[in-house]
């Protein structure tokens, strides 16, 4: 099959939006009231706080010390998919009034995880943001009236939009966090445990951001699958496709990265598409919307990045290999297959290469430029030029919704990277969300 063709785009680069709760104005959570008034409005300003008053707020809240002993309710896709109509409109009301009982109890969980961190980590002050935007969610979500009719879910539905919006930088900032903190990460705690009593093992680390990652994953793809049951998309049922299609998804974003690079690199190498290509089934795109960008944006910048160092003043687009994404399906799982020419890994680093806040990418502008520009068209689900968080969250993602993700290392040449995952209708063997 001959190359995915790119159009050539002039595009500036744009400026990414950073956000601080902190410095965002000034509003008490009382633990009565009415917490939906706090919808939209910021969050709570500790700068004139003492930090004892700090730590009250964001530690001594008995409501969420009970909700965070409560189990979590898990569905899986098939279900979403199978339960999300009904003729007499009754699924907006079960999948609301589930919402607001679950959603509580998941916000609860990761609060507890910041509790659970090194004092001296937890003290960052980005964490420290992060931590309070999650007890505000908890506190407003906790606090609205049960869902008994129409009018109630309709303004349930205008706090999850609101909250989601609150939390779609939540990715970088924790990214931001964790690589200010790097000095109080150990890599084993084994020796001088009394040393170590405030640093937090790497191991540690790894496990609170999966987790953090994965939950607030689930958290926005049920949020989302609710807000779009109210569109009526033949071929949708929320956020579930019930067509979709590998092949018309990776050309998507195999063009936006191409042209991408174009603008960043100037010259950008083919990518060329093989395998099961006319394969339809029912899934759900926003998780691939961020994997499938970030897995290829590596490729591409490997590529360019080796082959103009090796041609220097020679160097054109002629000289680059094509990037070959292949794709396969079965009954269980389907594949996502990107070989690249880029000269592999070097060894002394593939054992880091899942670890977050680390990046082989090179420092340069053009490498940079390019992650910011990918990152700008991930529409909140993740970050990330400059902190290394790409090829970790795509792992823990690809986990989550019960596959893998797994690099196979040549080098001298290049890199095979495997994007392996479940279909939503798998049986029992079905991964929950």
């Amino acid at each position: 099959m001959s190359g995915v063709r790119s159009i050539r785009l002039s595009l500036s680069l744009p400026a990414v939006s950073q956000t601080l709760w902190f410095s965002s104005g000034s509003v008490r959570l009382q633990k009565t009231g009415n917490y939906s008034d706090l919808v939209g409005k910021p969050a709570t300003n500790f700068s004139s706080d003492s930090f004892p008053d700090k730590l009250e707020y964001l530690y001594h809240q008995p409501d969420i010390d009970v909700a965070s002993t409560r189990p979590s309710v898990r569905l899986t896709p098939s279900t979403m998919l199978y339960t999300g109509r009904s003729a007499d409109g009754l699924h907006m009301m079960r999948s609301a009034q589930y919402l607001q009982k679950e959603l509580p109890v998941r916000v609860a969980h990761r609060i507890a995880g910041f509790r659970a961190l090194p004092f001296i980590i937890a003290c960052n002050p980005t964490l420290m943001g992060i931590q309070e935007l999650y007890v505000r969610s908890f506190k407003i979500l906790s606090g609205l009236p049960n869902i008994k009719d129409s009018d109630a879910e309709r303004a349930f539905c205008r706090v999850l939009k609101s909250l989601l919006e609150d939390h779609k930088d939540v990715v970088t900032l924790l990214a931001r966090g964790f690589k200010d903190s790097q000095r109080y990460i150990v890599k084993r705690k084994t020796k001088h445990r009394k040393v170590f009593a405030d640093f937090m093992d790497h191991s540690d680390v790894q496990n609170f951001l999966d987790r953090m990652l994965t939950s607030r994953l689930g958290i926005r793809m049920l949020a989302e699958h609710h807000l779009a049951l109210h569109a009526d998309h033949d071929n949708y049922v929320g956020i579930i496709q019930t067509d979709f299609s590998l092949t018309e998804i990776t050309t998507q974003w195999a063009n936006f990265c191409r042209r991408l690079c174009e603008h960043t690199y100037g010259v950008s190498p083919n990518i060329e598409l093989d395998g099961h290509l006319n394969i339809t089934f029912p899934y759900i795109p926003l998780p691939l919307n961020y994997m499938l960008p970030e897995l290829l944006k590596n490729a591409l910048r490997a590529t360019v990045e080796l082959h103009r160092q090796r041609y220097k003043n020679n160097f054109n687009s002629h000289q680059l290999p094509d990037v070959v994404i292949t794709l396969a399906s079965n009954e269980s799982h389907f594949m996502v297959r990107i070989s690249d020419r880029g000269g592999g890994i070097p060894t002394e680093h593939m054992d880091k290469i899942f670890h977050y806040n680390f990046s082989t990418a090179s420092a340069s502008s053009g490498a940079q430029a390019l992650d910011a520009i990918v990152e700008s068209g991930n529409q909140g689900t993740g970050p990330m030029h400059g902190y290394g968080f790409g090829l970790p969250t795509c792992k823990a993602y690809a986990e989550y919704l019960g596959g893998s993700l797994t690099l196979e290392n040549m080098l001298g040449i290049g890199c095979d990277v495997y994007l392996k995952l479940r279909h939503i209708d798998a049986g029992q063997d079905s991964f929950r969300i």
